[in-house]
């Protein structure tokens, strides 16, 4: 398959060996906030768009909602090579763009100007851009766009959909929030609670307890996460993951927990809200993203301002 049109490797940062690596693709849209600039390219096209970058070309982009989870990835790395300079095992970031070369070098300067350790910027002019995210071996898409990243999530890519919202940049360590069904787990469970209402769901958990829970479009992600986790031991960690899941403790909870336990992914808390809003514990948490399926919960989410990624 054609690399993208144009691929800038960032000579300034250290460049990761991507069989390793957690590769992270994210759009211009999801690291910055590009809105005003989205909507002139709407109204005005493309020409006007690229004219107006530009001109602003020396004018850094303010961060958007994946900025924070950008920079917290960053640290993870920092402390990884203090531990071991030869780790190979690290985060790799990668922008994924439909902006021309041309339109791009504001895209560059900004992520110069915030010290963000992106190894490589991708222009490309195709529509479906999702198709170079498996040649460059990504784990993990965030894009602004839904076509985007129900394209990635068929080409068994995990992906989710970052809305733009103002961000409270929070403090390290890394805080990588999980819904449970639909997202680190199949929707089983919720296609036979749609079916048969909460009783048939209640059955069909009891009668599968001892079954491990189908994987779901973000495990691959939360795998190899894990697994960088591991590295430290928990007090030292930098890089903290939760489950906050609609599932009731009592009832749906222990299928849960030993899915995690045979998958051997180390998850630090998890909060079993049976249907509670999330927003409240997810203001506790405060973490860099929160991923979950259902728009209410990633309403609820943006309300106490938690940077949040929706899994169509």
């Amino acid at each position: 398959m054609a690399e993208p049109e144009s691929t800038v490797i960032n000579t300034n940062v250290k460049q990761k060996d991507p069989s390793t690596a957690l590769v992270i693709a994210v759009t211009t849209r999801a690291i910055f906030n590009l809105e005003e600039e989205h909507k002139l390219y709407l109204e005005k096209g493309k020409e006007e768009y690229t004219r107006h970058q530009q001109a602003n070309q020396d004018k850094p982009l303010p961060p958007g909602t994946a900025f924070a989870f950008i920079q917290a990835v960053q640290y993870v790395n920092k402390m990884i090579l203090e531990s071991n300079p030869a780790e190979r095992d690290l985060f790799d970031i990668l922008v994924l763009s439909n902006n021309s070369p041309e339109s791009g070098a504001r895209i560059i300067n900004s992520a110069k100007h915030y010290g963000l350790e992106i190894s490589k910027f991708c222009f490309v002019s195709d529509e479906d851009s999702t198709q170079y995210l498996k040649s460059h071996g990504v784990k993990l898409f965030l894009s602004a766009d839904r076509t985007d990243v129900c394209n990635a999530l068929r080409r068994g890519v995990s992906a989710a959909l970052v809305f733009q919202q103002e961000v409270q940049a929070p403090s390290t360590p890394l805080r990588v929030v999980f819904d449970g069904d639909a997202v680190l787990f199949s929707d089983e469970t919720d296609q036979i609670f749609q079916e048969q209402g909460l009783e048939g769901a209640l059955q069909y958990e009891r009668a599968m307890e001892a079954i491990p829970i189908g994987e779901g479009p973000l495990k691959a992600f939360a795998m190899h996460l894990g697994k960088m986790r591991k590295k430290f031991g928990q007090e030292k960690s930098p890089i903290r993951t939760y489950l906050v899941t609609a599932r009731s403790g009592r009832d749906m909870g222990i299928r849960a927990i030993k899915t995690l336990r045979e998958w051997g992914l180390p998850i630090d808390e998890a909060f079993f809200m049976d249907g509670a809003p999330k927003g409240p514990i997810l203001a506790q948490i405060q973490p860099h993203i929160f991923f979950d399926d259902g728009l209410h919960n990633i309403q609820g989410a943006q309300n106490v301002g938690v940077p949040s990624a929706w899994v169509p």
